[in-house]
């Protein structure tokens, strides 16, 4: 991928995550990237197109700093670092969750966005549900991979709006974690 196409997706994660995806005008983007209007649409051919590839850039990122953060050989303490990965006070993460949970929340009116949504959603699912099934071959591991993920998720919106503190929504989703690796 181009620098500058990085830095138009970048800039548009930075304005889905500040101003939701009902706040995200290709003038305000090109105007956080630094480029044209023309060149935004050059790149992703209209609003729509920005969306989509701007989801594919969210799941990107997320793949990366999570990855970063297994390091383990262990698959109970990789499913563990790959999902509390999602919650950690950091901008990076912080700002890629928000995104994400913008892109899924805008998918009910935005059609276009719930196929690449749920290729990604079904992608985490099973890469954890892979871990699960070393972990604790005798589970369901996609109905403990699609909970687990789902409480991510929740637990990342609760801390984004001031619900929930960072340090509480990971104490949560580590008992969770107990709960279903070990069957209890």
């Amino acid at each position: 991928m181009s620098d500058r196409r990085t830095q138009m997706l970048e800039a548009a994660v930075r304005v889905i995550a500040q101003d939701g995806v009902r706040g995200l005008r290709v003038e305000k983007l090109a105007a956080e990237a630094g480029v044209s209007t023309a060149l935004i649409y050059y790149h992703f051919k209209d609003r729509a197109g920005i969306l989509r590839a701007a989801l594919e850039h969210v799941n990107h990122r997320a793949l990366t700093y999570t990855s970063e953060e297994t390091r383990s050989e262990d698959p109970r303490e990789q499913v563990e670092q790959m999902l509390l990965g999602e919650l950690r006070d950091d901008d990076r993460v912080r700002e890629t969750s928000v995104a994400w949970g913008e892109l899924r929340a805008s998918a009910a009116f935005h059609e276009e966005l719930r196929v690449p949504l749920r290729t990604a959603t079904e992608a985490w699912n099973d890469d954890v549900a892979a871990l699960v099934r070393q972990v604790s071959p005798d589970v369901d591991a996609g109905a403990v991979a699609e909970r687990l993920t789902s409480l991510v998720e929740g637990l990342s919106e609760r801390w984004h709006s001031g619900s929930l503190s960072v340090e509480r929504a990971r104490e949560l989703l580590s008992g969770a974690l107990t709960r279903e690796l070990d069957g209890a």
